[in-house]
């Protein structure tokens, strides 16, 4: 009955998804809904976005292990990426009124920028849509029983999100999120009252994780904790900045007030809700003590759908699962459709003249079903891999290659071309080199590459000119040649 149901919901968010996509007739349509979507639609879409399966299966897994030092990466780095994108960086490109975030890279440094920064954005939304299939998997999995296996649950979840983000790109993602993000909201705030009754209250559940020092924020005092601390806050809180997905909520805004209030408002809230699952999940160490310490051995993310199927009602389970569907959706849809877009728009037109705009439509819509397949491809190979590790890997590249001469680019008018190729190629150079060697266990490589990062392209743009001034300087003296 309860797979029945999930099904069901299934079909009705495809149907509510096509509906949407009635709206589409041009690429700008597709890629930013038109520029036509009010605060609380951009409220919605951006908090939908980042609310996916991590958020309800890897973060609070994460925490009970680790505590709240252990996810300084996610929710807290992540959500602030949001409040940092509305604060400087969503005005200055809304004003720009472009396509995509790689179109920026060209207008600011040129093609060569433009086609390498869309390569690495790209890359790295494989992980973050594998691990929303992973969780798709996962889901149907455990909701037949076994019956349907961790593979043809992904394969399943793909054709779901597929159904309507191909036909209806941006459009149907937002009014899809809006919806899911009420059920999201309301399902996990019930399952919450619910669970804290069962363990005897809410106050004994927080005593718990009190007694259990969960609390605990900040690395111990030491130099290397610290380093590795920073480096985990700094991977999504930076590395998500030049993301399209991010781009095209931005860029979607109806006026510059929507584009730049709604990732902040969005930051906040998803900061605040992501401890509602973690709550979930410190209940469950009261409500069943032996299966979740059994469970935190063989596989933590498993905890809080087993606690929601072994010892909640019929209504609770509908409202879990709906709720966890609706994060993953939102989250998948929009990061099968960016990367996509970026493909068609940054490098496709590199290699073709401009077509008509409803040529590229087609060529946008087939790039996001083969892409869908890739990600498939690619969720069945790293089958196994926890999904926050499969999320937190995923904005390493972005962030050593295409944070600083984005960020540069905007607030620095001395950042050249040559600075941003330096910074770019020092910044992914010392990433893998430290990320391939021991010295990654002593440093953390995401922080030696945007240093490297930030020296490249300080070397790249100011040497030329240092250079050009020791040599007039030179010309001037007496008895030169």
């Amino acid at each position: 009955m309860l797979l029945t149901l999930v099904i069901a919901y299934l079909l009705v968010t495809i149907a509510i998804g096509l509906y949407a996509a009635k709206r589409v007739k041009t690429t700008t349509d597709y890629a930013v809904a038109g520029r036509r979507l009010p605060l609380v639609m951009i409220v919605t879409t951006t908090f939908a976005t980042w609310f996916g399966s991590e958020t309800v299966l890897g973060i609070p897994a994460k925490f009970i292990e680790s505590g709240l030092n252990g996810v300084v990466e996610d929710p807290f780095g992540a959500g602030t990426c949001l409040i940092l994108v509305g604060l400087f960086f969503a005005g200055k490109l809304y004003r720009m009124t472009l396509l995509t975030i790689s179109d920026y890279y060209r207008e600011r440094y040129g093609r060569s920028v433009e086609v390498i920064c869309s390569f690495i954005i790209m890359l790295s939304y494989l992980g973050w849509v594998s691990a929303q299939v992973t969780a798709l998997g996962l889901v149907f999995n455990v909701l037949s029983g076994g019956v349907i296996t961790v593979t043809l649950g992904m394969v399943i979840g793909v054709v779901s999100i597929l159904a309507y983000t191909l036909f209806g790109g941006m459009w149907s993602v937002a009014v899809t999120d809006f919806i899911q993000m009420i059920i999201l909201v309301v399902g996990l705030a019930v399952l919450a009252v619910f669970a804290g009754q069962q363990a005897g209250g809410a106050d004994k559940v927080i005593s718990l994780v009190v007694s259990k020092d969960l609390f605990r924020f900040w690395p111990e005092p030491n130099f290397k904790d610290m380093l590795f601390f920073f480096a985990a806050a700094i991977t999504l809180m930076l590395g998500s900045i030049p993301q399209q997905d991010v781009f095209q909520r931005v860029m979607s805004a109806n006026s510059p007030s929507a584009a730049t209030k709604g990732p902040v408002i969005g930051g906040v809230f998803y900061i605040l809700f992501a401890f509602v699952p973690m709550f979930l999940v410190a209940s469950a160490l009261i409500i069943m003590p032996e299966q979740t310490a059994q469970l935190l051995k063989e596989d933590p993310q498993k905890i809080l759908p087993t606690l929601v199927l072994e010892r909640m009602p019929f209504v609770m389970q509908v409202l879990f699962f709906g709720a966890l569907l609706s994060a993953i959706k939102s989250t998948a849809s929009a990061t099968l459709l960016a990367p996509s877009v970026t493909f068609v728009e940054n490098i496709w037109r590199q290699f073709t003249p401009r077509l008509g705009d409803k040529q590229e439509l087609r060529t946008m819509r087939l790039t996001v079903l083969i892409f869908g397949a890739f990600v498939l491809l690619y969720a069945i190979k790293m089958e196994g891999t926890p999904i926050y590790e499969m999320v937190s890997g995923a904005y390493q590249v972005t962030l050593v290659g295409s944070f600083i001469p984005l960020a540069f680019g905007l607030y620095w008018k001395k950042a050249t071309t040559q600075g941003a190729l330096f910074s770019i190629v020092l910044g992914l150079l010392a990433w893998v080199l430290f990320l391939a060697t021991p010295a990654g266990e002593e440093f953390p490589a995401q922080l030696a590459g945007i240093l490297a990062a930030l020296v490249g392209m300080l070397i790249g743009s100011l040497g030329p000119q240092a250079l050009k001034n020791t040599h007039g300087a030179h010309r001037k003296l007496p008895g030169t040649h």
